[in-house]
């Protein structure tokens, strides 16, 4: 299955990396036009564990895949795989 996130939700305090402050993703299926939120470990296993893909979509209709990622101190987080941009795309998404 293929989902776009279509927003983000960030929780205040100290994070370890902006992407770990990440609480919710507001998502759509593109294929259904089902929509709902995940928080960011059932985002992270979503993809890690099931196999599923998750991508952002900018302005100008490119794509970047959200990839599984632990920090140091093992906590898990999605990102977008790297790509022409130094941005990170999720990071760039509006609140939910």
């Amino acid at each position: 299955m293929s989902i776009r996130i279509t927003c983000i939700r960030k929780d205040s305090g100290n994070h370890e990396n902006p992407h770990t402050a990440i609480s919710e993703l507001g998502w759509k299926n593109e294929s259904t036009g089902a929509t709902g939120r995940k928080t960011r470990i059932e985002m992270y296993d979503w993809i890690s564990v099931s196999g599923n893909r998750a991508y952002v979509t900018d302005g100008k209709g490119n794509t970047a895949d959200l990839i599984p990622a632990e920090t140091a101190k093992g906590t898990k987080y999605v990102k977008t795989k790297p790509d022409a941009t130094p941005d990170d795309n999720l990071l760039k998404l509006e609140e939910c």
